[in-house]
């Protein structure tokens, strides 16, 4: 019996051990240590396509286009005396055409588009790329802000104006691939303009203009950069906007009206062409 009852005692004391020890001891003991999660990598971003190289220029080989800006349908804007701007750019872009064809750029192409505002801005845009344009130049007239506008009527008709600003401009996008050469093509144009004593629009570094405000680039022969232009920022060739002049300012409507106006503007840019293209022999 002293036997029976020391084993019996053994086993009481095992058991109240037992019970000493924290539940979550045993666990405490196998647990594994969390995994420590190695910070992902960015990943590595595409590296932007290079621009097309500038090509040399060979006169009857440099793919010019002429873009006449806004269509027949999204006419732009009103001049004075309500006649549309597509009107004024198309004549404008005609004579361009025939000038740089006659000194010698024999594949100049006149390039004329249809439809809504936004579509037909991509459409110019991917003919130019497609065929691989090396010079792209869209061909514009200018108005002002409708806060600034005037009301008046011709001929019975009403309709607005403006005679505070006048003057021609040019624009390049700092998001074209080839930014140097359009601004280099926007000076030689713009000294040729000097030249013939037009000048240009001041009006756009001015706080009246709100969003139409742009950056002077050259005072001297006013060159404006207009980063987010669909036809300048996405054009894989160098690319410029030229502004004619203002068809809301009623004297400086007539004189682009007169084919004077626009002869000398047609010549400046056949000029500055010619110019140009020595520059990349």
């Amino acid at each position: 019996m002293p036997q029976v009852r020391s084993i019996i005692a053994g086993l009481v004391a095992c058991l109240v051990a037992l019970t000493l020890v924290p539940m979550d001891a045993g666990v405490a003991a196998t647990a594994k240590k969390p995994a420590v999660a190695k910070p992902k990598s960015k990943p590595k971003s595409k590296p932007k396509p290079a621009p097309l190289p500038a090509q040399k220029c060979e006169k009857p080989k440099f793919r010019i286009f002429v873009d006449v800006g806004h269509t027949s349908e999204s006419f732009g804007a009103l001049s004075a005396r309500n006649d549309t701007e597509f009107g004024f750019n198309l004549r404008l872009a005609k004579l361009i055409v025939g000038r740089l064809k006659s000194e010698g750029f024999g594949t100049t192409r006149l390039l004329v588009t249809e439809g809504k505002a936004r579509s037909s801005l991509l459409k110019r845009v991917g003919v130019a790329n497609n065929a691989k344009a090396d010079f792209f130049l869209s061909v514009h007239h200018d108005s002002v802000p409708d806060k600034l506008l005037e009301e008046w009527e011709f001929e019975g008709a009403k309709s607005h104006f403006s005679d505070r600003f006048s003057g021609h401009s040019l624009f390049v996008s700092r998001q074209n691939p080839h930014f140097a050469s359009s601004v280099l093509f926007a000076r030689l144009l713009g000294k040729e303009m000097k030249e013939r004593g037009l000048h240009y629009a001041t009006q756009y570094t001015m706080p009246i203009m709100g969003r139409y405000r742009h950056p002077l680039l050259d005072k001297d022969v006013g060159v404006y950069s207009y980063d987010q232009l669909v036809v300048l920022s996405r054009t894989r060739s160098a690319a410029v906007l030229l502004e004619g002049g203002s068809i809301i300012n009623r004297d400086e409507e007539m004189a682009l009206n007169a084919p004077e106006r626009h002869g000398l503007i047609a010549a400046a840019v056949a000029d500055a062409m010619k110019e140009f293209c020595e520059r990349r022999r």
